[in-house]
């Protein structure tokens, strides 16, 4: 089963890549989740190695501008995508002064268009502040594919403020779009001890969060597993079933 869920996942963030209903590609749900995400990474890599001569002449020249003027220029001019595209090309830290001049609504919408792998060095050096400004505005946008490719590319520290930010049930849709699943026992780890627990709860109430909630249950070490089971008599018969079958 938690390869079914793994695979879900998968379609959920190619669909974003593709900007097409997940419901179109539900006919990849019986495909292995590592051809998914090799697949979308090949997509991924496509669209951003395209007109990558123009774009890799955009970035040097973005050198010589002074960073203030960049940053307006970078929002009224260039746009989200071209900045999401131009990211991974910039000096790290030049790349990190501009992202501070810029409002946390279009570093979101940059987020939203940006392959975190590209611009990793430049993601982990921006201030919390702004991590938790543009992951306030992700959440409320519901943008919780791009929240969960972030994870993996910011600090500890960072992760666990931003995270005591998201409601349960956001916080497990981030989950379940983790591109590092085998990090969720450590990010889990980073929440406070009750919030495993808050997390089932949330999932209880709404039939929609049961597979988020199982997938998770799927990834965390049996040591957090086993602090869920005084709980379980609490939960609705079909999802205390499915929560038992994970964690016994």
């Amino acid at each position: 089963m938690s390869d079914g869920y793994a695979a879900r996942a998968e379609i959920l963030k190619l669909a974003r890549v593709l900007d097409v209903e997940p419901g179109r590609l539900e006919y990849l749900v019986r495909v292995d989740a590592d051809d998914l995400r090799a697949f979308r990474e090949q997509v991924t890599d496509t669209l951003f190695d395209a007109n990558a001569a123009a774009l890799q002449r955009m970035a040097l020249a973005a050198r010589v501008v002074p960073v203030g003027v960049l940053a307006k220029i970078a929002e009224k001019v260039f746009g989200p995508l071209l900045c999401a595209r131009i990211a991974g090309l910039v000096d790290v830290g030049r790349g990190v002064d501009v992202a501070k001049r810029l409002s946390p609504r279009f570093l979101a919408e940059v987020a939203a268009e940006l392959d975190p792998r590209r611009a990793s060095a430049i993601i982990s050096r921006i201030p919390l502040d702004t991590v938790l400004a543009v992951a306030a505005e992700l959440a409320r946008k519901e943008n919780w594919i791009t929240l969960g490719r972030f994870v993996g590319h910011l600090p500890d520290p960072t992760v666990r403020r931003a995270l005591a930010e998201i409601d349960d049930p956001g916080l497990l849709r981030i989950a379940f779009v983790l591109d590092d699943k085998y990090r969720i026992d450590h990010v889990v780890g980073l929440l406070p001890a009750h919030r495993l627990g808050s997390l089932l709860t949330a999932a209880s109430a709404d039939e929609d969060l049961w597979t988020p909630a199982l997938d998770l249950l799927h990834h965390v070490g049996d040591a957090r597993r086993a602090t869920l089971k005084p709980m379980l008599g609490g939960l609705p018969t079909g999802f205390r079933e499915r929560v038992q079958a994970t964690i016994r």
